[in-house]
């Protein structure tokens, strides 16, 4: 079993379920605050690889959906500065096992990686019900509040912690 560095941000739905199918898969997730982590040009590139640049962004984040900051427009130099400045315009997750990182949760590229098969029969429906799902999106219920939570990186193992509902503010 693998352990995952999660960069991502707290009480986002999607990035709560991603976490529930990587430990159900038996994976050790770190979690950490995308939002407050100290990034650096040279470390936030190397999340990427050779993606197109468009595919860096969180499709929705506030500036990117208001037509402010158009992804397909932007060369790297500039995309990393207004990343640095503004961390909601960085696709999540971000992951890190071992020495290989990667950008967002693609269900079949990271079961081939490092495998999503449940390790417990009793979790098998849940992390079949999960996969069935688009994980890559931000995904909230109608009538659900945007709030930007406060707090640093949260270092917690337990499955616990996976099971809270939060807030997405994109």
């Amino acid at each position: 079993m693998a352990r995952v560095i999660f960069y991502s941000k707290p009480g986002c739905q999607g990035g709560t379920k991603q976490k529930v199918l990587l430990t159900a898969a038996g994976h050790e997730v770190i979690a950490y605050n995308l939002l407050t982590e100290p990034w650096t040009v040279e470390r936030l590139r190397s999340f990427f690889g050779d993606r197109p640049v468009a595919e860096w962004f969180n499709r929705s984040s506030p500036k990117v959906k208001s037509g402010e900051v158009v992804p397909e427009k932007i060369d790297a130099e500039t995309a990393l500065g207004l990343m640095l400045r503004e961390p909601l315009l960085i696709r999540r997750p971000l992951l890190e096992i071992g020495d290989r990182r990667e950008v967002g949760f693609d269900v079949q590229k990271i079961d081939a990686w490092i495998g999503l098969k449940p390790v417990d029969e009793s979790l098998q429906e849940i992390s079949e019900n999960l996969m069935k799902q688009d994980l890559q999106a931000c995904t909230h219920s109608h009538g659900h509040k945007h709030q930007n939570p406060q707090g640093g990186s949260n270092h917690g193992h337990g499955s616990q912690q996976y099971q809270k509902q939060g807030n997405c503010n994109h």
